[in-house]
């Protein structure tokens, strides 16, 4: 997936396009992980759909910022759009962060989202994600950095590390997830309820991020919504490729 980038924002914000098919995906990762989590994804869906999985900000190749609003990362995937010049709605896929971005996206910019993929994220979040705050600054060898992040989160922010010339880090700040996830937590429900194009709903069973009565919910109660519950846990899309590619393939055939 060739890498791009474009201005938004005062930030340079970097993108990976699949490139091909006229019909578009624009994936969104959660907070620590990057757009290079969907390029497995992006291999399934070809040649069929064009992923293109972008770096929001404050993580992966794209700048950091002063600030990690709603409205910040709505404009940015607004510059997003303005920039592929698309002149057709698209899918939205948003894992947790990019969940709730795709949603609200949706709910102010209906005639340009074709469909929305959510996965594992609900309409009501109280998240604290403090306990990474000790995964900030720089790392004499990436061993050290391993051990800081812990067996646990390694799987899902290896792509994430970087060597510097003072040491190893991590793209994103730490500080700035922490902010992100204050000004994320809060009812969602309106927005969730506020489009109505097809949407399908992903939950990981070993999940605990979300419940199953909370995303069962969710779906009942928007229109053209459903769930599906595959093996894994938050991270569906890393922790069973093969089923989320192939319950999203499924999925956007019957668009």
């Amino acid at each position: 997936m060739p890498r791009h980038t474009f201005q938004h924002d005062g930030l340079t914000l970097s993108y990976l396009d699949g490139e091909g098919g006229s019909r578009i995906v624009i994936a969104l990762h959660a907070h620590w992980m990057e757009g290079v989590t969907f390029a497995p994804l992006a291999a399934a869906l070809a040649p069929d759909w064009r992923v293109v999985a972008l770096d929001q900000r404050g993580h992966g190749n794209s700048d950091h910022a002063k600030t990690y609003t709603r409205d910040d990362y709505l404009g940015d995937l607004e510059g997003l759009f303005t920039h592929l010049a698309l002149k057709e709605p698209v899918v939205l896929l948003g894992s947790s962060l990019g969940g709730v971005n795709a949603y609200q996206f949706a709910a102010r910019h209906p005639r340009l989202v074709r469909a929305l993929v959510i996965e594992d994220i609900g309409a009501e979040l109280r998240d604290d994600t403090s306990f990474a705050l000790p995964w900030g600054g720089v790392y004499e060898t990436r061993e050290a950095l391993v051990q800081s992040v812990g067996a646990r989160f390694l799987p899902y922010l290896e792509a994430s590390f970087r060597q510097t010339p003072e040491g190893w880090r991590l793209a994103f700040d730490p500080r700035d997830t922490v902010a992100s996830q204050n000004s994320l937590n809060g009812d969602h429900w309106k927005d969730w309820l506020a489009s109505d194009c097809p949407a399908l709903l992903i939950r990981g069973k070993d999940s605990h991020v979300t419940t199953q009565a909370h995303m069962e919910q969710m779906a009942s109660q928007r229109k053209n919504a459903r769930l599906e519950v595959l093996d894994g846990g938050h991270v569906v899309h890393m922790d069973n490729p093969e089923g989320f590619a192939k319950t999203v393939k499924e999925f956007l055939q019957e668009l």
